[in-house]
């Protein structure tokens, strides 16, 4: 398959869609709802819809059942982007290659914003419950795994924990846990949620998890790994900001040999868990392989 048209397609669908669930408004909270499109519609790579749907299809299920849910997932990813900029986390001016949203705006309206997406994106995924009333169990189960995912026995609880391991030492055991939450709990949740909505059975689902766990940490490495070597120009963001922030990382915990020699291991355990599933995890397969070599 070609990778870069399969990414290209995804993305255009999401793309659409999320245009769909949250058009322009006139009325009541205008420039709430300007400053989420400033920033949901801002481009990136859409990985996490996109794995969502990769599961899905994986397991044999189909793209219109997936579609709100990876929407959803899209705007959580947002909102946590948008509030991690802002001057009380990162502290970042730049996103996707233009100023963040309380740059471009100013920090209430981005506060704003960011809830704004996060209570949108579960709207957008009970969506899948009225396109399929006979998935609603199904769609239930979904929206508790990706609130927890996103929460603070998530994602939050991760982004609280690397904020207080900033400038202190770091050992692996306490970065793995650290983007086990931070960033590797949403992407697992991606996947597993794909696997359900496709009607995977516990196996494929089982299998496709434990795909997500290793994605989420590959991603990750791979991530600290361009903050040293990635062009910001590339990335559309500033490099080099972990070793200013003394962020604890895999780099800055194994060396970047090392960190780069885990993540080709960590790929080879995630392709394991895909054997079963055959040719129609191939998509999931290829972009796996993309994070070795991926420069955004």
């Amino acid at each position: 398959m070609d990778l870069k048209q399969y990414l290209q397609e995804r993305k255009t669908l999401i793309d659409a869609t999320l245009e769909d669930y949250l058009p322009a408004t006139a009325g009541v909270g205008a420039r709430v709802v300007e400053a989420m499109r400033y920033s949901l519609l801002a481009g990136g790579k859409r990985l996490r819809p996109i794995l969502c749907l990769a599961a899905a299809e994986a397991v044999g299920g189909r793209l219109a059942d997936a579609l709100p849910v990876a929407c959803g997932l899209e705007m959580i990813h947002t909102y946590s982007l948008i509030h991690d900029d802002l001057p009380a986390m990162d502290n970042d001016d730049l996103r996707r290659g233009r100023p963040t949203c309380h740059k471009q705006f100013d920090e209430a309206t981005a506060i704003l914003a960011g809830d704004g997406l996060l209570t949108e994106a579960f709207a957008a995924m009970v969506r899948a419950a009225a396109h399929r009333p006979d998935q609603e169990a199904v769609v239930l189960d979904v929206i508790r795994l990706i609130a927890d995912a996103a929460g603070h026995q998530g994602m939050v609880g991760g982004q609280m924990a690397d904020l207080e391991a900033e400038g202190q030492p770091a050992d692996l055991p306490q970065v793995e846990a650290i983007h086990h939450l931070k960033t590797g709990a949403l992407l697992t949740a991606a996947v597993r949620a794909g696997a359900l909505l496709g009607g995977g059975t516990s196996e494929d689902v089982a299998r496709l998890t434990n795909y997500g766990k290793f994605f989420g940490l590959i991603f990750q490495i791979t991530d600290d790994l361009l903050d040293i070597e990635g062009e910001s120009s590339e990335m559309g963001k500033p490099t080099g900001m972990d070793a200013v922030r003394q962020k604890a990382t895999y780099p800055g915990v194994l060396g970047v040999a090392q960190a780069r020699e885990r993540a080709r291991r960590l790929v080879d355990q995630a392709l394991q868990e895909l054997e079963p599933l055959g040719a129609a995890a191939e998509p999931l397969r290829q972009i796996v392989n993309y994070l070795l070599v991926r420069r955004t």
